[in-house]
């Protein structure tokens, strides 16, 4: 059984009263930062880690050779 239009409105009211608007709206803006630094982390790291692995593998290929 699916929720009508009034409960989801219901739902929405209450959440307001309880919370505030400005708790609310805060909250959201804290998740979009973390949202946004979350994007920003992972676009900065990928590089690094591709260098990484170079190094790595250019290191098993030294330890080879020396064999």
């Amino acid at each position: 059984m699916a929720p009508s239009i009034w409960q989801i409105g219901i739902v929405i009211v209450l959440i307001v009263l309880l919370f505030g608007r400005g708790k609310i709206s805060s909250l959201m803006g804290d998740v979009a930062k973390g949202i946004k630094s979350f994007k920003k982390g992972m676009a900065t790291d990928l590089p690094e880690e591709n260098e990484e692995s170079k190094n790595i593998s250019e290191n098993n290929q030294d330890t080879k050779d020396k064999e």
